[in-house]
């Protein structure tokens, strides 16, 4: 199968041939046709597939059997929006908004993201001035509608992507006030890696008749990605990181941590190790977080600590090693992070770090992928059997020790959200809270 013969326009083959892709994915040849028939579309499929440009090729291919003359021009209709993706994070929304650019670029269609952290005054700017195709975290993206901004009455397409994050972590509420604004007839695509039972009885409250779209397991990793665990104390985790990434010459290294604060401590200790480190999470600004991350792919540092907050929307070329330096709360979290590794068909390593207090963590983890990670210890590194196990400090996690909470709470991992949008009880502030942080 190739691109051609599912249907796409010369523009739209263009672009893809410049990207250097000539085949489809598996999700990508069962996901574009039934778009292009106009169906609802519920699609799962392991991360680093090729997800966005199942959606983002006939979303575009759409808009072009459907041509409407939209401009700025004397005597054209102003353009509105007619493709509204929304995504969880500011990195994720960014990362859509690249390919949406690349797809679109012999197209005449105009296209923008939004999202918190930045000048809102520069979103209201260029919403007025009209687009075509809109990616958007919720928070802002509801801002600038109670603002009178925004206008979604005339979507044609509605795309979640990361639908199970979006649905099921606190977004809820957003995302149904979303779908009061956007017209009923209307097309809706949602996109995850993982889909529980729970989120698509959630999804069967706003799409008509979904196709299913599974491309492998639920929860399965990859076979490209070499999973690998380090057994060692809590105390001595710093240091067989170091050593890992200088003995094995690592270049490029993606490592998570369970806290904001924990990010920040390894990546001054790593670099008082001389291992160029940047850390990124909620609590930097957008502008530290875009910098931290472009230096990173530019291979100007070596490695790059994060919170879960990065774990969808970093798509980097060939990043060869991701490293749990704790296991996160939440199974499902553990797919996602190492899913940065072994994208576009390449091979890629993810050695998890894991001391006596997280077994549990990994037993939860083991179960979802319906495997065992083998094991190896490192000499020096050996595990003090005198310690005993002690409970994590969640920081306000959203997970309880063994396999997370009940799915459907809206508690978030280490006190914020995927999308570092921070909730408010107090309704008064939630609208400012938003803008700022969404």
């Amino acid at each position: 199968m190739t691109f051609s013969s599912l249907g796409l326009c010369e523009p739209i083959l263009k672009a893809i041939k410049e990207t250097g892709y000539t085949t489809p994915t598996p999700i990508q040849a069962k996901a574009i046709p039934l778009v292009l028939k106009g169906d609802d579309v519920l699609a799962a499929a392991q991360t680093g597939t090729g997800k966005t440009a199942g959606f983002t090729l006939p979303l575009l291919e759409r808009m072009v059997q459907n041509h409407k003359p939209t401009g700025t021009h004397k005597g054209q209709p102003k353009r509105h929006i007619r493709a509204l993706i929304l995504t969880p994070t500011r990195e994720l929304a960014a990362q859509i908004g690249e390919n949406v650019n690349t797809y679109s670029k012999y197209l005449p269609y105009k296209s923008t993201v939004i999202f918190g952290g930045v000048n809102i005054n520069r979103h209201i700017n260029i919403m007025k001035q009209g687009v075509d195709i809109l990616v958007a975290t919720p928070g802002r993206l509801l801002d600038l509608c109670s603002q009178k901004v925004v206008d979604l009455s005339k979507v044609e397409v509605l795309v979640l992507d990361e639908a199970d994050r979006m649905l099921d972590m606190g977004f809820i509420h957003d995302i149904k006030k979303v779908v009061r604004l956007v017209p009923k007839n209307r097309q809706t695509l949602l996109f995850s890696a993982t889909f529980s039972k729970e989120i698509k009885a959630l999804a069967a409250g706003f799409q008509h008749n979904p196709s299913l779209v599974e491309v492998a397991a639920q929860n399965k990793t990859a076979d490209r990605i070499a999973q690998l665990v380090h057994p060692v104390d809590k105390n001595k985790k710093r240091n067989l990181l170091s050593k890992l990434i200088k003995e094995g010459a690592w270049k490029q290294v993606l490592v998570f941590t369970r806290t904001k604060h924990g990010a920040n401590k390894l990546c001054e200790y790593l670099e008082q190790e001389g291992i160029q480190s940047a850390a990124i999470h909620g609590n930097k600004s957008q502008g530290a977080r875009t910098k931290a991350l472009a230096n990173f792919k530019a291979n100007k540092i070596r490695v790059l600590v994060a919170t879960d907050i990065a774990a969808r929307g970093i798509d980097i070329d060939m990043l060869p090693h991701v490293v749990n330096f704790e296991l996160p709360n939440v199974p499902e979290d553990y797919v996602h992070r190492i899913g940065r590794t072994g994208r576009a068909g390449r091979e890629g390593e993810a050695v998890s770090l894991v001391c006596v207090d997280e077994n549990d963590y990994l037993r939860g983890i083991e179960r979802l992928i319906s495997q065992k990670i083998k094991k190896v210890v490192v000499e020096g590194f050996e595990v003090d059997p005198s310690i005993k196990a002690e409970p994590i400090n969640q920081g306000g996690g959203r997970g309880r020790r063994g396999g997370g909470q009940k799915r459907g709470s809206s508690q978030k991992s280490n006190g914020e959200n995927s999308g570092g949008e921070k909730r408010r009880t107090n309704s008064r502030n939630r609208s400012r809270s938003r803008s700022r942080n969404s």
